[in-house]
């Protein structure tokens, strides 16, 4: 995105953590989450994403392409999509047979974001079973991985089957100058995980963009920023609802992760909740977030856009109550499409 181009150009998507509330099950967390999805779809929000956990009861996206195709199944126009999978707890050819299968179900639907994170405690890691010596070993697995999306030829010992030849959407998700690099090299769309880990924002955006370089897949640079949106119908009550997620990052910092909790009595009952050096750590950590009523993040939203000028925002919330997660996406849009009018002409 260029300073000059029109805020309307800006696609709008979902990243649904499928978040296991105090007092349910992953039963129905799936079934919020393909109705979350569902309304998303009808209220045109561009793609819709699932991020790979583990060992975190209160995030049931484990399995990250099994309900991705859930997903997928239940709608007909939504790009979904894995935002992402953590590639270091995986086989690339086994990703490529995942993906190349949605995409042969889904043609032209589907999305892969991948990260180099394991997207858990070390533990988990090591019962995924999964060897992975170095960090540093992400980019050779990613070139593995495109490889099998390209088509096969003649004598070529291993095939993604189905994979070879698909139009998988691929995209490198980061958090760090690393991945900004990585997806710059390799002509790829960058997703920055702003929503939890915004302190390299800036930087990683301006290395990505000076170093990118045209490849089959992307002509020029493509930017996704994630960003907290919680929207009530009043300021208060929407950082009330917010301590939700406020809770989540307290407890996992404690190294109690547990199931997604009631919001608090009030905004202001998280000091309470949590030490002064909690709290501080949580607003930094949440630093990009737009909370409160469809006038405050109207202007939160353009406000991110005109400082950051994302090609998209990947919005995400934390949210307890199902119908206040699914009102919120949709408020959020109805502010969205009531923003900057003299660029909808």
């Amino acid at each position: 995105m260029t300073p000059n181009t029109p805020r309307s150009s800006v696609a709008l998507s979902v990243l649904d953590l499928a978040p296991v509330t105090e007092g349910s099950d992953a039963r129905q967390t799936f079934a919020n989450t393909l109705d979350l999805a569902r309304h998303a779809e009808r209220l045109g929000y561009h793609r819709y994403w699932l991020a790979e956990h583990h060992n975190m009861p209160g995030i049931a996206s484990a399995a990250t392409a099994v309900l991705i195709g859930h997903v997928a199944s239940g709608t007909s126009t939504i790009h979904v999509g894995a935002g992402g999978i953590m590639l270091p707890n995986h086989a690339p050819l086994q990703v490529a047979e995942q993906f190349g299968t949605l995409e042969a179900l889904h043609p032209g639907r589907i999305d892969l974001g991948l990260g180099r994170a394991p997207g858990t405690d070390q533990a988990a890691a090591k019962a995924l079973r999964r060897y992975y010596p170095n960090p540093d070993e992400f980019p050779a697995d990613v070139m593995e991985l495109l490889g099998y999306f390209e088509p096969s030829s003649p004598g070529q010992p291993v095939q993604a089957v189905p994979g070879a030849g698909s139009q998988v959407e691929v995209w490198i998700l980061g958090s760090s100058l690393f991945g900004a690099r990585l997806a710059a090299m390799l002509g790829l769309p960058y997703a920055f995980a702003s929503h939890f880990a915004p302190d390299a924002l800036e930087q990683a955006l301006a290395v990505y963009r000076s170093e990118f370089r045209p490849s089959a897949r992307l002509a020029r640079p493509r930017v996704m920023l994630a960003l907290n949106v919680v929207v009530a119908d009043d300021d208060a009550e929407a950082r009330r609802l917010f301590t939700t997620q406020q809770q989540s990052f307290v407890n996992l910092r404690r190294g109690r992760p547990g199931l997604v909790a009631p919001p608090l009595a009030s905004a202001e009952a998280i000091d309470a909740y949590c030490t002064p050096a909690e709290k501080a750590g949580v607003d930094r950590a949440l630093a990009c977030a737009v909370v409160g009523s469809p006038v405050t993040a109207r202007r939160g939203i353009d406000d991110f856009i005109a400082r950051h000028r994302p090609d998209e925002l990947l919005f995400t919330a934390n949210i307890y109550e199902h119908a206040a997660r699914v009102r919120s996406f949709q408020l959020a849009m109805d502010a969205w499409m009531a923003s900057a009018p003299s660029d909808r002409d």
